[in-house]
């Protein structure tokens, strides 16, 4: 893991590496920190074959999770909505109808899937070309840097 503190990436950009890796194997494509509108930022969304969207907050310790109040805001943003945390987190803090992922920098592994919760038709939508824009601007701006 040293070689991913000497790129200058947080606690909880490490675990979202291990996040999207996980994702990747479930055929899901995602983004890190992604506002799914103004105001909200969410650490990974993740766009599943079949169009479904996940969020996953990622917490590096007691101290992020507990003065993050805004999470509940996110679950209108997606189908499943799931918190990401070392093996080390004391789990119990996390709230009951949630996901759970145990993640490092290199791999994760899904403790409880969320619960379902379908997105209306419309607001998927609108959310779908927000993630296409944004991950487009994202490849766009590691070709050319400087734009």
């Amino acid at each position: 893991m040293d070689d991913l503190r000497e790129k200058n990436l947080m606690p909880g950009q490490m675990l979202a590496r291990g996040v999207c890796r996980l994702l990747l194997e479930y055929d899901f494509v995602s983004i890190e920190e992604f506002m799914p509108e103004r105001g909200k930022r969410v650490d990974v969304m993740a766009l599943g074959p079949k169009g479904e969207i996940w969020v996953i907050e990622c917490k590096s310790s007691r101290a992020d999770f507990t003065s993050d109040a805004k999470w509940e805001g996110y679950l209108e943003w997606c189908d499943r909505y799931f918190w990401a945390v070392d093996a080390d987190f004391p789990t119990d803090l996390l709230p009951d109808g949630t996901g759970l992922i145990i993640a490092d920098a290199y791999d994760a592994e899904i403790i409880r899937m969320g619960p379902e919760s379908k997105l209306a038709a419309a607001r998927r939508t609108a959310l779908t070309r927000r993630f296409a824009r944004h991950a487009g601007l994202r490849l766009q701006g590691l070709r050319d840097p400087v734009l």
